[in-house]
């Protein structure tokens, strides 16, 4: 596939105020709801048809940075700790949990929508059951402290196709993959380049795996992040992206980044395999489609903002994201 045939056209782009963290999108209903800065989740009907006021869905005392869309419920997470059950048509909260002790990192349902897992900086995934709330899983593994003994950060995870696995990564770099039936861990993948520490300067580190993405036959996994940084006071090195045959542990593709600095905030394979979109940012935005085979690109563009995280429908041509005061609607053809 050339990048000539393949063409991301905005289609719609709606403008905020705020920084938006996290989305769910449930394209067949149109329904899209959005995690903010300002502690609000806003609850968007995307139907040709539809009004772009949002219906406001407050209860969270920080940043909402991970939604999941269940069968009945909106379930939402917050840099409080906290997951909180809504409901779906109404937006009344059914329960909240005390879930970590510290910052919820990423929230996501899986495949057929019977459990949630929440990932936090208490270096812990919990794994829930979606209808009643009741704590399934509690997988660790990540270590709590960085090579450097500081505290780590887990940032991020995503399901297997199936259901059957569920993929967690770190500050550092490290990915484990666990099967969710027995809440063991099955296979474990390092990345270490997504990580950086500067010794000198500020001893501080930066960067970690942001984003996971299963391939849609499970037998890859997609880590997402960015290189080594040499200034460590702004996000100066390229994103990068690894792909890994997960059950032998080996790396099969290596995405280096040659044109746009930033994270790597999210990612997914189309339904066919044909490319992995990637989306992220510095503050300024790109959308990138590579060839999942050989980490070749097919086409890259700036996106209209930072984005923070981007849904895909089942056809693969709509993607939907969120981020630095926009959300923005891409009509993917080729």
């Amino acid at each position: 596939m050339s990048e000539s045939h393949l063409t991301p056209k905005i289609a719609k782009e709606i403008k905020r105020k705020d920084i938006l963290f996290s989305m769910a999108m449930e394209y067949e209903t149109g329904h899209l709801i959005a995690g903010s800065s300002d502690s609000n989740l806003y609850a968007y009907d995307f139907t040709e048809a539809a009004d772009t006021e949002p219906r406001p869905l407050a209860g969270h005392s920080s940043y909402v940075t991970g939604i999941a869309l269940t069968r009945r419920w909106i379930v939402s997470g917050s840099y409080d700790g906290s997951l909180i059950w809504w409901h779906r048509e109404s937006g009344v909260q059914e329960r909240r949990i005390p879930a970590h002790t510290r910052w919820i990192r990423g929230v996501v349902a899986s495949p057929d929508r019977g459990i949630i897992a929440s990932v936090a900086d208490d270096m812990v995934c919990r794994v829930w059951n979606a209808e009643t709330g009741g704590l399934i899983h509690q997988l660790q593994g990540h270590p709590e402290l960085t090579p450097q003994h500081y505290p780590s950060m887990l940032f991020v995870c995503a399901f297997s196709p199936d259901g059957r696995h569920l993929a967690t990564a770190d500050k550092p770099g490290r990915i484990i993959v666990w099967d969710l039936e027995s809440g063991t861990a099955i296979s474990t993948l390092e990345a270490p380049t997504m990580y950086t520490w500067d010794p000198k300067q500020r001893r501080h580190s930066i960067g970690g795996i942001r984003s996971l993405a299963f391939s849609p036959d499970g037998t890859r996994l997609a880590a997402g992040g960015i290189g080594q940084i040499g200034n460590i006071d702004h996000l100066a090195a390229k994103a990068r992206i690894e792909i890994f045959d997960w059950r032998k542990a080996q790396r099969v593709v290596e995405f280096p980044g040659d044109k746009f600095n930033g994270l790597v905030e999210h990612m997914a394979f189309h339904p066919n395999e044909h490319w992995l979109a990637v989306a992220g940012g510095d503050h300024k935005g790109f959308l990138i489609f590579l060839n999942p085979s050989d980490g070749k690109v097919i086409r890259q563009d700036t996106a209209p903002m930072h984005v923070h995280e981007f849904a895909l429908n089942d056809q693969g041509d709509r993607m939907t994201a969120v981020g630095h005061h926009k959300i923005v609607e891409w009509a993917v053809e080729g």
